[in-house]
């Protein structure tokens, strides 16, 4: 993972997966762990590609999107998610 700070968080892949998947993000009031955020946000990058993709292009996509989750700090968006929760009730 990155050492480089981006907007308040670990980086730019965890900074940006939290704004583009969990900005609005409702666990019904659940708290959640970096396990399920993670199952979360991996399910709707990796069912998202387009069916008419040749294999080798949905390959590399794939591949590329794989390393960019990597860097994500799964813990500190679960955190982060919690926070919401306790502020909200």
């Amino acid at each position: 993972m990155s050492d480089q700070k981006y907007n308040g968080w670990t980086n730019y892949a965890t900074w940006r997966i939290n704004l583009e998947i969990f900005d609005g993000y409702d666990p019904d009031g659940q708290k959640v762990d970096h396990e399920s955020v993670k199952e979360y946000a991996e399910e709707i990058i990796f069912t998202g590609y387009c069916g008419n993709l040749p294999e080798s292009e949905l390959s590399l996509m794939q591949s590329y999107a794989e390393a960019f989750v990597s860097d994500v700090n799964w813990h500190e968006i679960a955190e982060h998610i919690n926070e919401e929760i306790s502020s909200d009730v």
